[in-house]
């Protein structure tokens, strides 16, 4: 039985309305906590699929989880679903009145109670939100070790330019020594960072601290996100976690029999990441036309000429939930292997760049000096 979305366009507003749009970042790599994270929803839905295949009702399923709640704001949470449910509102329509779940799994669960299949699409949440948990763990463990050698890399540099440079800078006008250009070079980045470095301190700060409010800017986000996929190694990694993504959700929609233009528009409203979503625009539009998903997709260079091929054996075999499945296990492969070879790659580029920047330095330092040295001998 197929469930048709014909109202999407019409509730995207209403839904942005309530909900406050979030950045990636604190959608997937949240790093401070939030309110029934997918963490929380892995285990919810996961939970909720168990109790129901053991007999228990929902709402006894929904009062169990929430005892076993530590967190006082899921507890509350899960007080809030269970009494919407004793007043008579599905599921679905509770979650949708909260802020903290997606409109993608308002319509998952809808498709679940229409056709009867809540404890398959509540295991196949739980699986997904899996899933995207094991990507950030992937994801922040390529990049954690990277990030300390690049932190540590630049407080040792600007410790050199605040603080051994102006020593040197001190010897070299005592004895009037010419400088060459490279030492006046570091010189002047010395006075700069003596000068600016609190202003750039600053300015740093408060780009973190103003970043929910740059999210929420169109702008910014583009800018942002087409800047991520032309960073050498992060935006290839990056790409393939979203692609990663979106045939994990096409595997859940094609399995709830969804229509292709249907879920085109849920994974669209589902990921945050604007490139994503601009090349699924067109494909939903080509679709629209007429034209196959296939033959739409291979329109973006976001798509893998790979994805493209399977999908069209796909369409020609009915085999859409096996084909997008297999390719969420290789994207999934994918994901584990480049976030290793991230972390590998990362690691000695970053520590070359670290030792060039000290020897140009310690060579503009003491170029100098040797000339001193033959001039008082």
């Amino acid at each position: 039985m197929a469930f048709q979305l014909d109202n999407i366009k019409k509730t995207e507003k209403k839904i942005e309305a309530n909900k406050s749009s979030t950045s990636f970042l604190q959608k997937e790599i949240t790093f401070f906590g939030s309110t029934f994270s997918n963490k929380t929803k892995e285990d919810f839905y996961t939970e909720i699929s168990v109790l129901i295949k053991a007999g228990i009702t929902l709402k006894d399923a929904l009062e169990l989880i929430e005892n076993s709640q530590k967190k006082k704001l899921n507890k509350q949470l899960l007080g809030e679903i269970s009494k919407d449910i004793i007043s008579g509102l599905s599921l679905s329509e509770s979650v949708r009145q909260k802020q903290q779940f997606t409109e993608y799994e308002y319509y998952s669960l809808k498709i679940g109670e229409e056709t009867g299949t809540i404890q398959q699409v509540t295991e196949q949440l739980g699986a997904f939100f899996a899933r995207k948990n094991e990507q950030k763990r992937n994801l922040v463990s390529a990049l954690t070790y990277p990030s300390i050698i690049l932190t540590t890399a630049v407080l040792v540099v600007a410790f050199m330019l605040y603080y051994v440079v102006p020593m040197f800078q001190d010897i070299f006008e005592q004895q009037k020594v010419e400088l060459p250009a490279i030492t006046k070079f570091i010189v002047s980045s010395s006075e700069f960072i003596k000068s600016y470095g609190w202003l750039i301190i600053i300015i740093i700060i408060g780009l973190i601290f103003f970043r929910t409010f740059f999210n929420k800017k169109k702008w910014f986000k583009k800018l942002k996100d087409k800047l991520i996929l032309r960073i050498p190694f992060i935006g290839d990694f990056m790409k393939t976690v979203y692609l990663s993504q979106f045939t994990q959700a096409i595997t859940l929609l094609t399995t709830a029999k969804v229509p292709v233009v249907n879920s085109i528009q849920l994974v669209k409203q589902m990921i945050d990441f604007y490139p994503l979503q601009t090349a699924l625009e067109a494909v939903e539009q080509s679709i629209l036309q007429g034209h196959s998903l296939s033959k739409s997709l291979s329109q973006h260079k976001l798509f893998e000429d790979k994805m493209i091929a399977l999908v069209k054996v796909a369409e020609e075999t009915n085999q859409n939930e096996f084909i997008f499945e297999r390719l969420n296990n290789q994207y999934n492969t994918q994901v584990e292997q480049k976030s290793k070879l991230l972390s590998t790659v990362l690691e000695p580029f970053i520590i070359l760049i670290v030792g060039v920047l000290v020897g140009v330095i310690l060579i503009a330092m003491y170029l100098p000096m040797f000339k001193l040295s033959s001039v008082l001998g």
